[in-house]
């Protein structure tokens, strides 16, 4: 419907690379009303499965574009995910909610092809979002003003024949994001180091279609610690399996990356090229990187461009979605001159500490898992048997997943104050007579959720400017029916519960469902905003 119009080439935002990360920045911003231009070297989707796992926060996000009735159908809860030696022996069993603090099951299996082919159906809807597929990213050139970016048409199967010569164009805008891949060409005009973690192991990955539907796995997602062969063996969304074997001692990428290989490993699962479909074998080098700095000038990174991870944790491609999720309302506002340009320095602040916590679990979940010696093996197991006869967490050490430095509300010595930097949770609520969850009903965007009704303690000033930059003011309820248009029943009593547990009368919600601050009592409400307010425009309150 919205296939790129080439008499208009000038846009608010370019977005190299139309991956699940690119396609999230492209939706959040086209939702806004932002006029966006992706540009995608490929004519066609990658038609192969990649990432398998995202979480209740990214499901949050997902269904904030306009996904929430699709998500089921591509996707499916992990209801479990176990660690077993090489005996068999249980090291760890982690059973996860079909619920979560987000409202969405706690981690979710999916097939990508079928979420990209769903995101970019969602991108096509909106008006001002344009995408360019077969075109390529060939020069980027910085002003003061914006960026100019010249692609190329892609050779396709006319193109080999003489049908249609090479064409280039360029296109211009404020700013450049830069979602194409570890081989980022974004990256490359940006000049920023790259901090390497050095952690490098090569693994065999199977995508796998049982013909025997109603065959169960149990558990639903394994992690083999054998020494012999660590090994994976997860769901990859509804109707199909992931294997994953990791490269041994001796045996090279080319014999390890053939389809007589993979039936060779498969066969200790019962598969065959009678009862399974091999629907694609190749070998990958997980590593653990990110670049040191997210944005130069006008230039800004996000997904595998920023950071690569091992999928342990099963969060390459959710930190790729927070990227989208966290730069593109602050893109917005200082788009829409409600924000100063400093605002987009709190994007690598915010984003990078928290990937790092990812990256530093994946590699800490990468060490136990990838471990060849038997003796080691044979240690490590010992270890983690007795942490599980003792009731201990094995990943109770690693940090909480929270905010701690940008646009946050801090106290006089710059240190966030509680709950600040923390993950708003989502629940049933009843709004203007729509039911269901919070995003869905109400919507996303700044929001300020209070005890009572936060309108009578803000100024006409304060009021007008919480209106300007779309912060709505909204009053929580118990079980009774909202009186008023800015009312919100809390039907399950998740938000009342969470501001009776943290002493707050009010939450302040950043877009990406991250708290800006709470307020103990209501009176505190015009600093709390006021923070908002200079945090957003750069000023700075006196002490």
């Amino acid at each position: 419907m919205n296939a790129f119009d080439t008499s208009h080439e000038a846009f608010d935002v370019l977005v190299v690379g139309a991956g699940p990360v690119g396609l999230t920045a492209a939706i959040q911003l086209g939702m806004r009303g932002r006029r966006v231009g992706i540009v995608e070297r490929w004519p066609r989707p990658y038609a192969l499965p990649r990432a398998v796992v995202f979480d209740h926060e990214v499901a949050r996000v997902l269904a904030s574009l306009g996904l929430s009735q699709v998500l089921p159908s591509l996707s499916e809860p992990a209801s479990d995910y176990e660690w077993r030696n090489g005996e068999g022996e249980t090291l760890l069993k982690l059973a996860f909610d079909e619920s979560s603090h987000s409202g969405w099951p706690y981690m979710n299996m999916f097939t990508q092809p079928l979420l990209e082919e769903a995101l970019e159906a969602r991108a096509r809807e909106i008006p001002s979002v344009h995408v360019l597929r077969g075109w390529e990213a060939v020069d980027l050139a910085e002003t003061d003003t914006g960026v100019q970016v010249t692609v190329h048409r892609t050779p396709g199967p006319r193109d080999e024949q003489g049908g249609r010569p090479p064409e280039r164009r360029c296109l211009r805008a404020p700013y450049v994001v830069g979602c194409d891949g570890a081989n980022s060409f974004v990256r490359s005009r940006m000049d920023v180091s790259v901090t390497d973690l050095g952690f490098q192991y090569e693994w065999l990955v199977l995508d796998v279609i049982p013909h025997d539907a109603d065959r169960v796995w149990s558990p639903l997602n394994l992690q083999l610690c054998d020494p012999a062969r660590p090994s994976t063996v997860v769901s990859g969304g509804p109707g199909r399996r992931r294997w994953e074997f990791m490269r041994m001692a001796g045996e090279t990428v080319e014999e390890l990356n053939r389809s007589e290989t993979a039936w060779r490993l498969l066969a200790d699962w019962g598969l065959h090229p009678g009862n399974a479909t091999l629907e694609r074998h190749n070998v990958y080098t997980f590593q653990a990187r990110w670049a040191d700095s997210w944005r130069r000038g006008r230039m800004l990174l996000a997904g595998d461009a920023a950071h690569l991870m091992p999928p342990f944790a099963g969060q390459g491609m959710c930190s790729g979605i927070r990227d989208a999720a966290n730069l593109s309302w602050k893109l917005d506002l200082v788009l829409s001159g409600r924000a100063g340009d400093a605002l987009l320095d709190t994007y690598t602040e915010e984003r990078s500490q928290h990937l790092q916590h990812a990256i530093e679990l994946s590699v800490f979940l990468g060490r136990i898992i990838c471990e060849p010696d038997a003796a080691a093996a044979a240690e490590r197991d010992a270890h983690m048997l007795a942490d599980q006869r003792a009731r201990k967490d094995p990943l109770a050490g690693m940090p909480p997943r929270t905010l701690t430095g940008g646009l946050l509300n801090r106290d006089g010595h710059g240190e966030p104050v509680q709950p600040a930097g923390q993950l708003a949770p989502q629940g049933r609520v009843r709004f203007r007579g729509r039911t269901g969850l919070f995003d869905q009903v109400v919507g996303s965007g700044f929001v300020l959720l209070a005890v009572h009704d936060p309108s009578t303690v803000l100024d006409a000033a304060t009021r007008a400017w919480c209106e300007d930059v779309g912060l709505r003011l909204l009053t929580v309820t118990a079980g009774s029916p909202a009186d008023g248009p800015d009312h919100i029943t809390d039907i399950d009593g998740v938000y009342l519960d969470h501001l009776a547990r943290t002493g707050q009368e009010a939450l302040l919600i950043r877009p990406d469902y991250y708290l800006f601050g709470g307020a103990a009592e209501m009176s505190d409400l015009p600093v709390l905003v006021a923070g908002l307010r200079d945090g957003l425009t750069g000023a700075t309150r006196p002490a």
